[in-house]
């Protein structure tokens, strides 16, 4: 069970080694409290004053043994006692997967890594708007949009280096999956070369994510029994025709990520490769973000319906998005009986 206290002006004893303790005497500053810390149970000459009567003591699991007695007379005196624990390895990177930029769509691993980053270096698709909720590390936006890249790629990997030889722990936060057009291969390959330890936490791709969020699923029996990934960051044209022609042979879902821009070149691409223009799609802009918005139109009209839109957004391809349609429809027809139905009994 997880407990909510407004610790502002508190005293709160920490104790636990200085390393082991690090991210916990940083959590509880930045909740507001006046932070005391105990690095070994009968205390140590650069620990400074200690209070009388703490508010809280938060015990940090440091490994060390001789901490039990101090915890049990604070219990018996009925200072509360909250288990912490240990802070992460310095020196190190975690790529983590934040999904599609909802909170409740990040994993248990995210929320731990978040927990315990000396560091944060986050991007505009990651949940960043509520970070400080996650973490008390340092915040650092290297943001790219298009056409505009605050910090370039190699300054970002630059930067997570550094922090890490200097002693961090550092969590590099992207939307979505790194490993799914995140570059998190790059970022990774970059930490092996400067001898860094690295670590990936998976997240949930917006691939499968935000077409669910607009009730698409990717595959559904009897319709589509597979789904391919594509980036729109670059059309699919030319001398990648055969792409194309290979796109429309599978059959199954076609998921675009960040299409937009490149939208009339796919359809009228996919188009000439053999696909038929009444094949459904769907556009799904700000997925789980405020002002969520799906267009659906067929293969053949989706470049005029879909002229006001923009990115971030996932382009759905395929009779999945009929099988939507329907749903959304059936659902219509049962609200409107139950009205008539309502009326009627007024009546």
């Amino acid at each position: 069970m997880q407990l909510s206290i407004d610790l502002t002006g508190r005293d709160v004893l920490v104790t636990g080694s200085g390393t082991a303790a690090r991210q916990a005497v940083r959590r509880y500053e930045a909740a507001g409290a006046r932070v005391f810390r105990l690095s070994v149970p009968e205390g140590a000459p650069g620990d400074g004053p200690l209070p009388e009567r703490p508010f809280l003591v938060a015990a940090v699991d440091d490994g060390q043994p001789g901490w039990e007695p101090l915890l049990e007379r604070s219990r018996a005196a009925g200072i509360p006692v909250a288990a912490e624990p240990a802070a992460g390895p310095a020196g190190h990177v975690t790529l983590v997967g934040g999904g599609p930029g909802t909170l409740d769509l990040l994993t248990v691993g995210a929320v731990n890594a978040l927990r315990d980053a000396d560091v944060v270096f986050y991007d505009r698709l990651a949940p960043y708007q509520e970070l400080e909720r996650l973490t008390s590390g340092r915040l650092v936006d290297v943001g790219k949009q298009p056409g505009h890249h605050k910090v370039t790629q190699g300054d970002i990997e630059k930067l997570m280096v550094e922090a890490a030889l200097a002693g961090e722990n550092v969590v590099r936060l992207k939307g979505g999956d790194p490993f799914v057009f995140g570059r998190g291969g790059e970022e990774v390959a970059s930490c092996v070369a400067a001898g860094v330890p690295v670590n990936v936490i998976s997240g949930v791709t917006s691939a499968i994510s935000v077409p669910a969020a607009a009730g698409i699923p990717v595959t559904h029996r009897e319709v589509s029994h597979m789904f391919t990934v594509v980036s729109g960051h670059a059309p699919l044209t030319g001398k990648e025709h055969a792409h194309l022609a290979g796109l429309c042979g599978l059959g199954g879902t076609i998921v675009v990520l960040m299409g937009i821009g490149t939208l009339p070149q796919l359809a009228a691409g996919l188009r000439r490769a053999g696909m038929r223009a009444d094949m459904p799609m769907a556009v799904v802009e700000r997925g789980y973000r405020p002002g969520q918005r799906t267009t659906i139109a067929e293969l053949g009209t989706i470049e005029n319906a879909a002229a006001g839109c923009s990115n971030p957004a996932v382009l759905v391809i395929g009779e999945v998005v009929g099988v939507a349609m329907a749903s959304r429809n059936h659902a219509a027809a049962s609200a409107d009986l139950n009205r008539l139905a309502a009326s009627l009994l007024e009546a």
